[in-house]
């Protein structure tokens, strides 16, 4: 997916939301668990029921990872499920992945090429040799890590460097890196306050926003100081969304508080 295929969706549908399909099975409903694959089957009901409302989906692979072979399958059958029902939506390996070159490169070939999604999140620790790899496929995306809403986020990204932050020091070195313009980068909802300073060293590059919801993010505060003519941002909501209901209809109830979100972005869309 190219940058003006993601604007474009973003405008048609009056919406910068991503879902991060994070399943836990002792959360979701008791009756699935009974399926060969409950975690595909929950994920491809919360597809059908939000589709029409988010731009991005974000499965965190932790949470497929941590079930073994069968979880990872099903992180396969919803890429797969959302690449072919759903081409026009971005989708986001939640993967944080960064080590020395050649195993970058096979990070990059396993999430691109086997499993084809748009995009990967990446820890820029290691440095460019880490990032390069995944930055060398075209019309694929990496989201490094920049500024992340845990509490710990600031232990080191806050340190100073050169009378800098550590963290605009990582933005402006990225900057630098061949096929940088491929480069998205993650900046906590729960940081909104330093947005201004992110956006004057990166002022065209998408951010992934996780932290609205649960994590007490605030998507006003957000949008004042990180939204771009382009929109420029990916709201991310997971467990706000995905476990809004725990019964038989609860793939309904993640649509309705989807539906608030994307509402409150029309809204500010429009302004």
């Amino acid at each position: 997916m190219t940058k003006q295929e993601l604007i474009y969706q973003i405008r048609k549908k009056n919406s910068f939301l991503c879902i991060g399909l994070d399943v836990d099975l002792n959360k979701i409903p008791k009756y699935l668990l009974k399926l060969e694959y409950p975690i595909f089957e929950f994920n491809k009901q919360i597809i059908n029921a939000t589709h029409h409302l988010a731009v991005a989906y974000k499965p965190n692979t932790a949470f497929y990872e941590a079930y073994g072979i069968k979880g990872w399958k099903s992180l396969q059958k919803t890429i797969d499920y959302l690449n072919k029902k759903h081409p026009e939506i971005f989708t986001i390996a939640d993967a944080k992945r960064g080590d020395i070159g050649n195993t970058s490169t096979m990070y990059a070939k396993a999430f691109f090429e086997d499993l084809n999604f748009d995009s990967v999140t990446v820890a820029p620790y290691m440095g460019s040799d880490s990032v390069e790899p995944f930055l060398a496929f075209e019309d694929k995306f990496t989201i490094m890590l920049a500024l992340t809403s845990n509490k710990g986020g600031l232990d080191f990204q806050g340190m100073k460097i050169n009378n800098n932050e550590l963290y605009k020091e990582v933005l402006q070195k990225a900057l630098t890196w061949k096929n940088s313009n491929n480069l998205m980068f993650v900046v906590g909802a729960t940081k909104a306050k330093y947005f201004e300073s992110i956006r004057k060293i990166v002022p065209n590059h998408f951010l992934l926003v996780p932290g609205v919801g649960a994590q007490g993010g605030n998507l006003q505060d957000v949008c004042k100081y990180g939204l771009t003519k382009d929109v420029g941002l990916l709201i991310n909501s997971s467990r706000g969304i995905i476990y809004a209901g725990n019964d038989i209809d609860f793939a309904k109830k993640s649509a309705e508080k989807a539906k608030e979100l994307q509402q409150e972005m029309e809204m500010i869309l429009k302004k």
